[in-house]
């Protein structure tokens, strides 16, 4: 499925426009709400507004705020050049959540339930009561995330009922009720196909993986309730069994296609894909940013670098892979699992100033060819590109669904082989078996990766299970999610891992020995295998050979064990609980943070 602005009617946006702020919004103009509930069609356009709302995909033009590669620097898996980016650390002056969408979908879950009772058949009733909830759900869980307890609306408030407007938070596992049951009502009634533009029953059944495997692990790490936790890896388990079952998609595509085709239609690793076209002025940047010719100042650490498999499928330190010790970048990328090729540039690049490894993963591998031959094509420059972005891929409901049954304590050998086994065996590109790059070894239970570096609080297996995602998913949207479902945000602190702040391995002097000049004195240095820092001084040359690491690539400020700090839920701002305080009502701050 793929979706452009072009299926959005500006026109229906304006009727139902509503401000930001949750409590200082202008009424529905009621001429509009009336003649707006007479066809399908026109529950179909007020729904249409919303695919670009939760399905950011690569962004438009320079917007690139929550899109991939962009808006989740913040994590393990990134060194920025100079300060890395900071967990909050007091309460802000104001600061709270929005419910603008909320309002508008319950708005549209009220007028199709009571004013087109004589328009729409019981199918489409359903269908579209389940659209409506299914957003609905998705954004109640991402607020729930973000804050624990939220203020839940199944209605629409008045704006004059300030009792409604005000109503205290929520706790989070009413809400999360809540979107367990609109996602399961989503799940039993929207359309198995609506047309190749729309949302469908395993659109939202991939999604449903991915959104309770997440309560899941947030319930069972972060709140420590095993029940619930249960309920929730056992939706992500049904919803996963629906798409697979379906037969309807496959791992079929080599890594790097999946991200730089110009158009998806019709792959069968892709459930839902946002469509690029210039035609429509439908555009975005984030192939500029891999463009070679463009200075960035973010890349991958080496902690990401050292945990990608070794192709035997083992970690480097007990590899019987040759050379699995050797860190140069020509040797990792024909050593490691094949989706690191397919992710960057086989030579050290000066441009990529955050870690010297520069990310070609959204770039098409022909764009990449052309460029070093001197000729950067336009289309992928500026705001010029056009690649089409998987928003939701089959390889991530087989590792959701994979990981839900690890918790349940009911996945097995073939429940592996039909999941990881089967990505870690998808076609390579010719490219990349030009450079030596081969499939990784299939995952044997019997078999597990021996890893000296494993939390000792985590299986082997799911410890693998979460080391495929974190190889599968670089620079897409899930690793900061990962961390604080798994209650893990403290693999961020920089203070107890050097890999955090270094990035790849560069031999300076036979790489780029343009890089050792005056300019650089003092600037930049290297962390060798033992952890020793060499700085670059002018005649220490020949010892500049290790992971890169800029002298002014500093670590992030102390968030562990902080008082009054919360790192895993965003506190509420000072002006919205005075707001609330003035008009006789109160707000309580969020958990962990102080209430004044």
């Amino acid at each position: 499925m793929k979706f452009t602005y072009k299926y959005l009617l500006v026109f229906m946006v304006l009727l139902f426009v509503v401000c930001d702020d949750f409590l200082d919004r202008p009424p529905l103009t009621s001429l509009n709400d009336e003649t707006a509930w007479t066809s399908e069609d026109n529950v179909r356009l007020y729904a249409n507004k919303y695919y670009t709302t939760f399905f950011d995909g690569y962004g438009t033009g320079y917007t690139v705020d929550d899109a991939v590669l962009m808006g989740y620097q913040f994590s393990d898996d990134i060194v920025a050049q100079g300060n890395q980016g900071n967990f909050t650390r007091a309460v802000p002056n104001s600061s709270i959540w929005s419910y603008t969408v909320i309002r508008s979908l319950n708005i549209m879950l009220d007028r199709v339930e009571n004013r087109m009772g004589d328009i729409l058949t019981t199918e489409a009733h359903n269908h579209w009561m389940g659209i409506g909830r299914f957003f609905r759900g998705m954004r109640y869980a991402n607020l729930a995330t973000q804050y624990g307890d939220v203020p839940y609306y199944e209605n629409v408030p008045s704006d004059t009922d300030f009792d409604d407007l005000y109503k205290p938070r929520t706790p989070r596992n009413e809400v999360m009720d809540g979107v367990y049951e609109d996602l399961k009502f989503a799940m039993e009634n929207v359309r198995a196909s609506d047309g190749d533009q729309f949302v469908n029953k395993y659109i939202v059944a991939g999604f449903i993986t991915r959104f309770a495997l997440r309560e899941g692990s947030w319930q069972k790490y972060y709140y420590k309730d095993n029940t619930r936790a249960k309920k929730f890896f056992e939706l992500a388990e049904t919803a996963g069994n629906m798409v697979i079952e379906s037969g309807k998609y496959d791992i079929v595509t080599d890594f790097r296609t999946l991200f730089t085709s110009l158009d998806l239609k019709g792959n069968k690793d892709v459930i839902l894909y946002r469509h690029y076209d210039a035609a429509v002025a439908v555009t975005h940047s984030i192939a500029t940013l891999n463009n070679l010719n463009e200075t960035v100042a973010f890349g991958a650490n080496s902690d990401v670098i050292k945990s990608f498999l070794m192709n035997d499928g083992m970690v480097w330190q007990n590899s019987s892979v040759a050379d699995a010790a050797d860190f140069t970048l020509s040797n990792v990328m024909k050593t490691r699992d094949s989706r690191f090729e397919a992710t960057f540039y086989d030579k050290p690049n000066a441009r990529n100033r955050g870690s010297y490894l520069y990310i070609n993963k959204f770039i098409p591998r022909d764009a990449i060819k052309t460029i070093e031959g001197g000729i950067t094509p336009t289309e992928y420059t500026s705001t010029n590109n056009q690649t089409d972005y998987p928003e939701l891929r089959y390889a991530e409901v087989l590792l959701n669904w994979i990981e839900a049954k690890t918790e349940l304590g009911t996945a097995g050998q073939p429940e592996i082989d039909k999941t990881i086994n089967k990505i870690r065996n998808r076609p390579l590109a010719a490219d990349a078996i030009a450079k030596g790059v081969q499939k990784t070894t299939a995952l044997d239970l019997n078999n597990l990766p021996n890893d000296p570096t494993r939390d000792g609080d985590v299986s082997p297996l799911l410890w693998e299970i979460r080391r495929e995602r974190r190889m599968e998913f670089l620079f897409e949207y899930s690793r900061h999610h990962d961390l604080k479902r798994w209650h893990k945000l403290d693999y961020m602190d920089t203070s107890a891992n050097i890999n955090l702040l270094a990035g790849t391995w560069v031999n300076f002097p036979t790489e780029l020995p343009s890089e050792l000049n005056d300019a650089n004195k003092g600037a930049l240095s290297v962390v060798k295998k033992d952890g020793t820092i060499v700085v670059y001084n002018g005649t220490n040359k020949n010892d500049m050979k290790g992971f890169y690491k800029g002298v002014k690539t500093l670590g992030r400020q102390p968030f562990l064990n902080q008082l009054n700090v919360n790192i895993y839920l965003s506190p509420v701002g000072k002006t919205q609980i005075d707001d609330y305080a003035s008009k006789g009502y109160e707000l309580k701050q969020t958990e962990g943070w102080p209430q004044n």
